[in-house]
């Protein structure tokens, strides 16, 4: 077989990366582990290393992932979230002390750590004002989080007052978790009542914070950890100093406002008088009456360290809550504003992961599912098996030559590793336990669902249904047209999805737009998984109008989310933004040649090939005009391509290295209304390289070809000037 373009390979990783970061930040709902999660991010991570002209600004691999989901008032974080780098095993944690002394000029000197056990829950932050909770809010992205105050009010581990003399703001940084006696009491009672069960605590506590009913969340138990505490200045009260100077712990600093929470364009790195080592702040927090997790422990050195994570790995099944690690950080907070943040992670901390855990069971059954492009994935029902906290009865095969590879057969005894996620992973058979009458599984030659042939290109290892109707496409499709970043039609999920299909209420996308609101609202809805007498159907009523209204709603959606919604191969956010805003409607788009497309801004030959095969296809053709004759929106609301104006009109611009005034994307939108354009790779084209903070490769090519770069000053004099002489 072809050896993988690495083009190719990066795009399918990124395309992967953001399907599971949506289904983890978003929807609470992951579809992998995290060890398969991160060797996906490692992999890309990697690739670009290797291959720095196709890194995007796009990439997860270049911004804190993920988005604040929607029902609850955004709020925005006194500082960034940012994610912690990973390390899997001892060497790599013992690479990670080295960085430090190194960077820290200690030589062979030893660094004096604190390790804490990661919980594995959902990030929160809670703001203190004058020694009383003000605000809860979620991580979301990062940098913008959700308002969940009524919920968290209702845990008991965090205190509505703090005991200590406390003035003006502090935000409190820690998780929320589901303790295991209260998850499974809680799974007990959604069986009795014939509800899906959660398939762990870190979903059930997830989906508990975003419930709308604070006496619902306050009936489930819910516990919370804090680890980390950001002080206005003048906040220590009676404790210490009560001078006005910025105050910070953990290396982050934030100023003091009395009416509100500092703004984020306020904060610096600074080191505080009053709490000068991480151990003193955990010690503070217990004593001002916050939750701190009770396992930390003060280490000496890396060989401490890497003794707790050991002790750990082997402990874990003791506590009360589900652990995937441990986090590791500098002690010193002095050192730790010396070593900084590069704009994803603090250098001064890490998180070890434990192994997966392993079980054995039996794969009982393999069989396939077909996804919305006609994609057949295998998968293995097993012998039910509690691993990590829940009882697993499926895994993913991914497809049918990884299946070959492990040679995976029905009968077989295997091992199966799970990292606290959903789907596991099955790692090998057990040999010496096969049948003598088992056989090597075959990929069927038809699909399970409509009967249409199974195909497969030769350069891929996917097999496909190509049959447009089949209703197993159908329903992937339906569901991708409604999600979030396509059309954005709200209670449109599974459960109605297969119920309009088996009742012969709609066949395609269009069907959605001829609904009246009363199909919906007499629409009898069958409980998923009915598991007791008392789960019966049921009319969606108000339900039903309510989602009657976000159909209607959508109609004025711009052209960027109908592309992007029709799910077309190759064809991702990104790409379907480019082309609504490069052809403005749907009708110059369709009837754009191969060439025309081409010519688009960051469209290549694959998506453009995809794009004329679509156009070509009559049945898409007529989807096309019953939307339209539906009413939904088929052109562009956007600004014109930033091609033909603005001061910065036909110029190229790349990115490299960390900019501290502003983001990579705050970046690149000042430079789209200037009409400039931004590409990922540097060439004889490019106009300017701009160079952050540690640059990469992208300087040195730059400097090869002889294009002019400038530095964060340069830019935005030039951004500045620009905007001046637009207005």
């Amino acid at each position: 077989m072809a050896e993988t373009d690495p083009t190719e390979r990066i795009r399918e990783l990124r395309d992967a990366i953001r399907h599971h970061e949506e289904r983890y930040y978003i929807h609470n709902a992951p579809e992998i582990s995290d060890e398969e999660f991160d060797r996906l991010l490692h992999e890309l991570e990697r690739l670009e290393a290797e291959y720095p002209d196709l890194v995007s600004s796009d990439s997860p691999t270049q911004r804190v992932a993920g988005q604040p989901v929607e029902g609850f008032h955004p709020v925005e974080h006194l500082v960034p979230m940012l994610s912690l780098d990973n390390a899997y095993n001892e060497e790599e944690l013992r690479a990670f002390d080295e960085r430090v002394r190194k960077a820290a000029g200690f030589g062979t000197t030893p660094v004096t750590y604190v390790a804490e056990l990661k919980i594995d829950g959902l990030s929160i932050a809670l703001t203190y004002e004058h020694g009383r909770l003000l605000r809860g809010a979620t991580r979301g992205n990062g940098m913008q989080g959700e308002d969940v105050t009524a919920n968290v009010r209702t845990i008991r581990a965090v205190p509505l007052a703090l005991r200590r003399g406390l003035r003006e703001h502090i935000e409190v940084r820690g998780e929320v978790y589901l303790p295991r006696a209260s998850f499974e009491r809680m799974n007990r009672e959604r069986e009795e009542a014939g509800e899906p069960l959660f398939a762990n605590p870190r979903n059930a506590a997830a989906g508990t914070m975003r419930n709308l009913d604070p006496a619902l969340v306050a009936k489930r138990g819910l516990g919370a950890l804090v680890y980390q505490v950001i002080i206005a200045a003048g906040s220590m009260g009676n404790a210490a100093n009560s001078h006005h100077s910025a105050t910070t712990v953990d290396g982050l600093q934030a100023v003091a406002d009395r009416t509100t929470p500092p703004a984020a364009e306020n904060v610096r790195e600074s080191v505080p008088e009053q709490l000068t080592t991480h151990a003193g702040t955990l010690t503070a927090m217990q004593q001002w009456g916050l939750p701190v997790e009770p396992h930390w422990r003060l280490c000496e050195n890396i060989d401490a360290v890497a003794a707790f994570c050991q002790e750990w790995a082997e402990k874990r099944a003791t506590l009360d809550f589900d652990t995937d690690g441990v986090v590791v950080k500098v002690d010193d907070l002095g050192l730790r504003r010396r070593l900084g943040a590069t704009a994803k992670f603090p250098r001064w901390a890490t998180a070890f992961k434990f192994p997966a855990q392993q079980a054995h069971t039996k794969i009982l059954h393999i069989r396939v599912n077909v996804g919305r492009t006609g994609a057949v994935t295998p998968y293995a029902e097993l012998q039910p098996v509690f691993l990590a906290g829940s009882t697993i009865s499926m895994a993913t095969l991914h497809n049918a030559e990884d299946v070959a590879r492990k040679d995976l057969r029905e009968g077989d005894a295997v091992i199966l590793e799970k990292g606290g996620d959903v789907i596991p992973k099955i790692v090998a058979p057990i040999l010496s336990l096969r049948p003598a009458d088992s056989e090597p599984w075959v990929m069927p030659g038809s699909c399970p669902v409509c009967g249409s042939t199974l195909r497969r290109d030769e350069e891929e290892v996917v097999w496909r249904c190509e049959n447009p109707s089949c209703p197993a496409r159908l329903r992937r499709s339906l569901e991708h047209f409604a999600s979030r970043s396509a059309m954005n039609i709200e209670g449109l999920g599974e459960s109605l999805v297969d119920q309009l299909i088996a009742q012969g209420l709609v066949h395609d996308f269009a069907d959605l737009y001829h609904l009246e609101a009363t199909d919906l609202e007499d629409l009898v809805v069958a409980p998923r998984e009915p598991r007791s007498e008392r789960a019966v159907s049921r009319k969606l009523g108000k339900v039903g109008r309510n989602v009657s209204q976000q159909i209607e709603r959508s109609k004025s959606n711009d052209l960027s989310r109908l592309i992007y919604a029709l799910g077309i191969r190759h064809v991702g956010e990104k790409a379907a933004s480019t082309l609504a805003r490069h052809f403005r409607s749907m009708d110059r788009l369709l009837a754009a040649s191969t060439e025309l497309l081409l010519a688009a801004p960051e469209i290549g030959p694959v998506v453009a090939a995809s794009v004329r095969m679509f156009a070509d296809e009559p049945r898409n053709r007529t989807l096309i005009e019953r939307l339209r004759a539906a009413g939904v929106n088929m052109s562009s609301h956007a600004p014109e391509s930033p091609s033909s104006q603005g001061g910065l009109a036909g110029k190229a611009f790349v990115l490299t290295g960390t900019l501290s005034s502003m983001s990579r994307e705050q970046a690149e939108e000042a430079l789209a209304r200037l009409g400039a354009r931004v590409s990922s790779t540097v060439s004889k084209k490019t106009t300017y390289v701009v160079a952050g903070s540690d640059p990469g490769s992208k300087l040195a090519k730059a400097r090869q070809l002889g294009v002019e770069t400038l530095d964060e000053e340069a830019f935005l004099a030039l951004i500045m000037a620009k905007e001046s002489r637009d207005r």
